[in-house]
Formats: structure tokens, C-alpha cells, sequence
């Protein structure tokens, strides 16, 4: 049916058509093919006749193209103007060509002016639209209650008209406590079930067995049918059925018509009466063998039921069972082989084949030597040898000059033809077909397998230029951190390859001693641990090397990065805290808000976020007096001075890095608010008594008595130097409590006050009502001096006087001391 017509030609009309056609067919042996899937819908586009005949839109329209189907029914319909195919009927594979592969639909393309005609087949590929199905949803099955386990029963097998995978696959039962399934493959590639009984049936206990079979096919998705199986358990029947032949094989023509006899079983049953009597069925394991034959239950005769095809189906395997009167049964096999009528395909017959060939073999290298033989006679015993698919060789006729005692008709060499690489292709299948000129011609394929050995000519190549690998500090020794891997193209050992370490530079002598590599997989181990803040990369040189002569190698440079943890505290270098007494800082009353007081200075060994630092304040007398910041840990006003802030302000200031978990450490602070300078001594009194312990005194008590005793020794250099010491008190006089207040002072060193290292002299004068303060010349702490003279006998009692007043102002409250008035004097 051209395009734009709507009805088919008149019958006359066809048949001219038809005898034109077989006149001009034999001029053309071009074949078009094509693949759809079957239930393709109407419009489907198959391919583009005119682009695969080379003909041009202009040459369609002129010439007349016509679409001859092989059979009465057309399924395909031509665009004149495009070439275009389109599918005109849907087309249902299990329909027209049943359980055959491929399933073929042919037709002719006719051209005219001048008559010319072109063969065409369209390949229909099986869809799983079909579900398995058994033919009777209810099978039963008569076993007797003295059946042994392990006896198999075989099953009514799932009938599924689709074909490949798309056929029944495998099968299920539900759970019984009887039995399992066991699946065959026969020889066409079908499976069947058989039913086996794990242990033994008991009539009195349970009567009857009744679970469900399901068969799933091999589609996606797949489809599955289910049936119930009914085990009807039989009493006691000794006796089963036994075939005088487990396997009957039988002949049959083609052309052999209804009815005709195939075979005749035939079994014997030992028990006498009902269960001696014998009835013949066949098992339906497929729907060809059900609409094949059929069997007569009493004498065994198996008949045709159609006629047989040799093109769809050479061989047919029909299972017969044999079943007594007590329900015992018996099961035979019957094969019947469908025989051909037509001619023999050619024989291939090889005479020599070298099996394996170097990589390195030359051109025109001889790789087998073989002859062909139909054993037909005339046109059907003449033929032809093609390899298929594009191959490095070559079939050629055997040259006779080199071979003079050899017939050389029909002998053939396969030649190599190009150059072989065995990492490209490690083995050929040389795919030979030979075909005779028959009609329709017949062919025998030959596969020459060709393995290509080896030669080593690939080095190892690393799956990466460069690795780089982390391992965290403190690690185990012997941590797995990685791996490399190396894939040489070659086979055997010239493709085993083996890792070691090489020194990344040529001066070094030694590889990194830190660093294993395993010979075998390259794993690469740490064996020791190593420390950030010492090591914080290295780099090593990996080589793979092949086991070919001679060997090939490769280098690969790996970079290993020590990954920072957070195993360091922050350090506080300001204020010291190695002192027992934390440092004191001065803040007078005018300070105003937001004044330095201090600044916290820390540091963090570990690097990156381990060692970002924050400052918190942790606890203070005032919380709301001071401030830190976070970032610098400077020590702030937060609000003016009032005369009810405590005197002597104690400070807490934790300090935190940002590791995970985080590691901090604190700085203790000590904080004296002025008025002024002539009030300070007392207030710092004031706050030492508050802050004694009861277990300070003790100690305090134990001082004492140590120097009491350095007292009483050195009483006797007091008295002769009074006098020296008076003239030396003439320069001036030194108000009380000056040494504690050079204590004091040189607290605040740290906050860019006075320094440790003088004490000044304080002069006390009144004068309009205010307290002045007027700083004198430095004074030395008075030390026993280095030169000899008068002067040592002088400055030397004094110095111990001085210490003396120091430690006696410290350890005995500060109270008494105060108020003993003539003690200067004394000195």
C-alpha cells in the first residue's frame, strides 16, 4: 500500500504485480534490514529506504516505489516524497512467529522505468508483554505415603510466549513443609520444575498438601503467574511404574502429516489390580509440545497433531508419565529430532593453528591453515570463505608453488595483515563464516582464537601525577595514610609491580626513614609520630617497577602534610604567673572609662584556628569594674572609680584557643584602686589582713621565728654602727613604709608604670589643704657594697636593718610594725 491509497490492489491487478516482481528479483541480491519491537504503534518510523537504495526524493516520486509484502497482509507503508518506512499495522511477535528467533518480516521494494527490485526484512525484537501462565491453575499431584524423600515429582511448566530472557526464568513455591522446588534447564534453554519431597507424607496426619508455584519470567519488569498446587498423599502403593526406556529418541521428517505415529512407550507396573494398571500422559512443559502431539493413555502411541517445521523447531523433548492405579507415577523422556530434507552445510577442517602469537610478529605471519568440504554436489557444494568484522588478518587461497604436493582447491591461510598489540587486544576471535551457493544458501562458522602473548614494552603508570596525603600530628606509629597505585599495561610478570622508596633528591643517599611504602599494594605507612610544630611537610619519591627484563619503572612524588591538633595550651607571658603573689596594678581615682589598665599577652604553639586565641573574664571582685577584650586582651574601665569599689580588685582572665576541643589556660591579676598616693600603703595593709588564711599563719610563725633569730645575731653590728647611721638618716628623712610601697609600685611594672629596679623617696608636705607628692633622687636598695673602706662597716648594718624591717613589716600584720614608732630611729 503506496502513500494516499486506501484499498488494496483488484486480485488480477496483484497477481501481474507478483509475476512481475519474481521476473525481475533474481536481478538484485541487496537486502535492507531493519529492527523495530514488536506492538511498535501505527506511524513508528523504521528507517529511510531511499537513503540505504541511494535514491533521491526526485527519483521516488518518478520511478513509482512499491512495497511487495512476502505475505498476503501489508504491515509497512512508504512515504513516497522522504523514503521514510513507517509501520502500518502493529505487528505481534508471539503471533507471527511464535517461539522462532529473529522473527522476520520480508518484503520487496519494486521500482520502475527501469523495473528494478530490492529485498527488505525488518527484525522484530521481543517485548515482555506477556505474562507466564499455567494452563491449569490447579494442579494435582497423587503421591503415596511410602515415598522417600528425596523423590521429585515433575510439574505442568508455565507457558510464557515471549522468548529470551523474557521467557519463564525461574519458579517459587510457598512454604509447606513438604517440599522444595528444584528448576531444569533443557537443552532448547527453557526450564521446568520439579517438585522434591524433603520429608515423608503421612495420610492419617494430613491428608492433603496444598501450597501455591509461581514462574517469573526474565523481563523488566518482570511478570510472573501463579497456580495451586494440590498434593493428594495416597496410601500405601509399593510399586511405581518403570519404563523399559528411560529415554526414547526418535526421527522424524518434516514433511510428515497429522496423525502420524512418533513413538511408543511403554512401562510396567509389578502390583496387580487397580494398582497395576498403567495410564500415559504427557506433561505439558511447553505450548508446542501441547499443540505438537498428544498421546494415548492407554497403549502409549505418541502422534502428530500438526505437521513439523525444520526452520522453528529441530528438536523436541516431551516428558511422558506413566501413573498406576494407586497414584504412583513414573516419568520418561522422548526426544524427537525434526529431520531436515534440504541440503548439509559446509565443513571446515583445520588443518593448522597457531594458537599464540607475539605482540611483536611481523606482517603476513601464517596463523592457521584450513579446508572447506560440502558434501553436497553442483552449486550447492561450490564455497566461499569472509572473515566477519574487521580483524587484523586475512583469509587467502593457499598458493600452490609453495605447497606442490597438496591439492589446493578449497584450502585457505589466515595471515596477519597489521600490526598486533596485545594491550590494545589481548585475543582475537577470528569469526570465519563459509557458505555455499545454495538457495537458500546454507553456512558453518568457525572461530579461530588467537591469544597474544606479551612483550614488555609498557612502564608502569601511576592513576595520579602526584600524591598528597595528611596525617595528623601525635599519630600511631604505623598509621595507614594512603595508598598508591600503579597499573602496568603488560601481562604477567612483566605486569607485577612492586613499590619502594627513592631519595627525592640524587645527593641523598637514604630515602626519608620516617616513611614506608608496602613492596606488594603501596600502602604508605608513618612509622613514628611526628609533630607539627616540627615537621610540618615532607616530601618522598615513589617507584613502581615491573618484573620484565628488562625492568621498567616509574616515579611518583608524594607530599605528606602534617594536619595540625589542638595539642597546645595557651601560654600567659604577661602577667607572669610563675610568681606565688600576682602582679599588681595601679589604677588611680581619675582614671576615666576605657583606659588601659593592663594588656594579657599569650601565645599558642599549635598553627591556623588551634591557635586563635580569645580573652574571657573569668571572675573579678567587680564584674562590672573592668573589661577584656576578646581579641587583644587588654584590660579596661569599664565605668569610673567610686570610693565603694574595693581597694584591692582581683581579676581572672581565661584565656582559650580555638581548637577542637579547646585548651585554655588562665591569668590571675591583681588590681589596687588609688585615691592617693599617701593613702595607698594603708589600704594595701588593710586588704592583707582580710585576705590571711589560718593556714598562712603557720607559715607566718615559722618566718618569724627564723627571723627573730637573724635579729638576735645581728643586734651587736646594729648598736656600733647607731651613730653611722644616724649621720646617714641626716639626708633626708625616708617616710615609713617605703619599701612596701616600692613593692607595690614595682607591681605595676607591667601596665608602663615605675620599674622593678628603684625605690624614690617620698617627701610629705602640706600646703593648701591638698597632700603633695615631690619625687627625689633613686636610691639603690641598700646592698653590701664591693669595694673595701670605710664605708662597708657603715652601709653593711644598715642593710640589715633594712631587711629586718622589710620582713618583720610583712610577717607580723603590718600593725604592730605601724605603730612602733622609734624602730627608724633605732635603726
Amino acid at each position: 500500500l503506496t502513500e494516499g491509497e486506501g484499498r488494496e490492489e483488484p486480485l488480477p491487478g496483484r497477481a501481474l504485480f507478483v509475476i512481475l516482481l519474481l521476473c525481475v528479483s533474481g536481478g538484485s541480491a541487496e537486502t535492507a534490514r531493519y529492527s523495530v519491537p514488536e506492538e511498535a504503534a501505527r506511524g513508528s518510523l523504521v528507517g529511510n529506504i531511499a537513503k540505504d537504495l541511494g535514491l533521491t526524493a526526485e527519483e521516488l516520486s518518478t520511478r513509482q516505489v512499491r512495497l511487495v509484502p512476502e505475505g498476503e497482509k501489508q504491515y509497512f507503508q512508504l512515504d513516497q516524497h522522504t523514503g521514510d518506512l513507517f509501520v502500518r499495522e502493529q505487528m505481534d511477535g508471539e503471533e507471527m512467529c511464535g517461539q522462532s528467533e529473529p522473527c522476520l518480516v520480508r518484503f520487496d521494494v519494486l521500482l520502475e522505468g527501469p523495473l528494478q527490485s530490492f529485498r527488505a526484512e525488518v527484525s522484530l525484537t521481543d517485548i515482555n508483554d506477556h505474562a507466564p501462565v499455567f494452563l491449569n491453575k490447579e494442579i494435582i499431584l497423587k503421591i503415596s505415603e511410602t515415598t522417600k524423600p528425596k523423590a521429585r515429582f515433575l510439574l505442568e511448566s508455565a507457558q510464557d510466549p515471549d522468548v529470551g530472557n523474557n521467557s519463564v526464568h525461574h519458579y517459587n513455591i510457598s512454604s509447606n513443609g513438604y517440599f522444595h522446588i528444584y528448576i531444569r534447564q533443557r537443552s532448547d534453554g527453557r526450564r521446568h520444575a520439579e517438585l522434591v519431597l524433603d520429608r515423608e507424607l503421612d495420610r492419617e496426619k494430613q491428608a492433603e498438601v496444598v501450597f501455591s508455584i509461581t514462574a517469573v519470567d526474565g523481563g523488566s519488569p518482570p511478570r510472573s503467574g501463579t497456580a495451586v498446587i494440590c498434593v493428594v498423599v495416597l496410601d500405601a502403593n509399593d510399586n511405581i511404574p518403570v519404563f523399559t526406556q528411560s529415554l526414547y529418541k526418535v526421527r522424524v521428517l518434516e514433511n510428515s502429516s497429522e496423525d502420524t505415529l512418533v513413538a511408543v512407550v511403554s512401562a510396567k507396573d509389578l502390583d496387580s489390580g487397580m494398582n497395576g494398571e498403567i495410564a500415559y500422559s504427557i506433561v505439558q512443559n511447553s505450548e508446542d509440545n501441547r499443540e505438537t502431539f498428544k498421546i494415548n493413555s492407554e497403549t502409549g502411541q505418541i502422534r502428530l497433531k500438526k505437521t513439523l517445521d525444520y526452520e522453528e523447531i529441530k528438536t523436541y523433548e516431551i516428558d511422558v508419565q506413566a501413573t498406576d492405579g494407586g497414584g504412583l507415577s513414573a516419568n520418561c523422556k522422548v526426544e524427537v529430532g525434526v529431520q531436515d530434507v534440504n541440503d548439509n552445510a559446509p565443513e571446515v577442517t583445520i588443518t593448522s593453528l597457531t594458537s599464540s602469537l607475539s605482540e611483536a610478529a611481523p606482517l603476513n605471519t601464517v596463523v592457521a591453515l584450513f579446508s572447506v568440504r560440502d558434501r553436497d554436489s553442483g552449486n550447492n557444494g561450490r564455497t566461499s570463505c569472509e572473515l566477519l568484522g574487521e580483524q587484523p588478518f586475512s583469509i587467502l587461497p593457499l598458493v600452490g608453488e609453495a605447497y606442490a604436493l597438496v591439492t589446493l582447491e578449497n584450502y585457505y591461510e589466515l595471515v596477519t595483515v597489521s600490526t598486533l598489540d596485545r594491550e590494545e587486544t589481548a585475543q582475537y576471535l577470528a569469526v570465519m563464516t563459509a557458505a555455499d551457493t545454495g538457495s537458500p544458501p546454507l553456512t558453518t562458522t568457525q572461530t579461530f582464537t588467537v591469544d597474544i602473548s606479551d612483550v614488555n614494552d609498557n612502564a608502569p603508570v601511576f592513576n595520579q601525577t602526584s600524591y598528597t596525603m595528611y596525617v595528623r600530628e601525635n599519630n600511631i606509629p604505623g598509621v595507614l595514610v594512603g595508598a598508591v597505585s600503579a597499573v602496568d599495561s603488560d601481562a604477567g610478570a612483566n605486569a607485577k609491580v612492586t613499590y619502594s622508596l627513592r631519595p627525592v633528591h640524587p645527593t641523598e643517599r637514604d630515602p626519608c626513614s620516617c616513611i614506608s611504602v608496602n613492596s606488594e599494594n603501596g600502602h604508605v605507612f608513618v612509622l613514628r609520630p611526628l609533630d607539627y610544630e616540627q615537621v610540618r611537610q615532607l616530601e618522598v619519591l615513589v617507584s613502581a617497577t615491573d618484573a620484565g627484563s628488562p625492568p621498567l619503572s616509574t616515579n611518583v612524588t608524594i607530599r605528606l602534610l602534617v594536619v595540625d591538633e589542638n595539642d597546645n595550651a595557651p601560654l600567659v607571658l604577661h602577667p607572669a604567673q610563675d610568681s606565688s603573689l600576682p602582679s599588681s596594678e595601679l589604677v588611680p581615682a581619675l582614671a576615666e572609662v576605657g583606659d588601659l589598665v593592663t594588656k594579657v599577652v599569650a601565645v599558642d604553639a599549635d598553627s591556623g584556628q588551634n591557635s586563635w586565641l580569645s580573652f574571657h573574664l573569668l571572675r573579678a571582685t567587680d564584674p562590672g569594674l573592668f573589661a577584656v577584650g576578646s581579641q587583644n586582651g587588654e584590660v579596661r574601665l569599664r565605668r569610673p572609680v567610686t570610693e565603694r569599689d574595693a581597694v584591692k580588685q582581683k581579676l581572672e582572665v581565661l584565656v582559650r584557643d580555638n581548637g577542637r576541643p579547646p585548651l585554655s589556660a588562665t591569668a590571675a591579676l591583681s588590681v589596687l584602686l588609688l585615691n592617693s598616693l599617701s593613702q595607698e600603703h594603708l589600704r594595701q595593709q588593710e586588704l592583707a589582713v582580710q585576705d590571711e588564711d589560718s593556714s598562712l599563719t603557720i607559715y607566718l610563725i615559722i618566718s618569724l621565728v627564723f627571723v627573730s633569730l637573724l635579729f638576735l645575731t645581728s643586734v651587736a653590728a646594729f648598736v656600733a654602727c647607731k651613730v653611722c647611721k644616724r649621720k646617714e638618716l641626716k639626708g633626708g628623712d625616708m617616710p615609713y613604709g617605703t619599701g612596701n610601697l616600692q613593692s607595690s609600685v614595682a607591681d605595676g611594672a607591667a601596665a608602663g608604670t615605675l620599674p622593678h629596679a628603684y625605690c624614690y623617696e617620698i617627701n610629705l608636705t602640706t600646703g593648701s589643704g591638698n597632700s603633695e607628692f615631690k619625687f627625689l633622687k633613686p636610691i639603690l636598695p641598700s646592698v653590701p657594697p664591693q669595694h673595701s673602706g670605710t664605708g662597708r662597716g657603715v652601709e653593711y648594718p644598715f642593710f640589715l636593718c633594712h631587711c629586718f624591717h622589710s620582713c618583720l613589716k610583712v610577717f607580723l600584720n603590718e600593725r604592730e610594725v605601724l605603730s612602733w614608732s622609734g624602730f627608724p630611729g633605732f635603726c
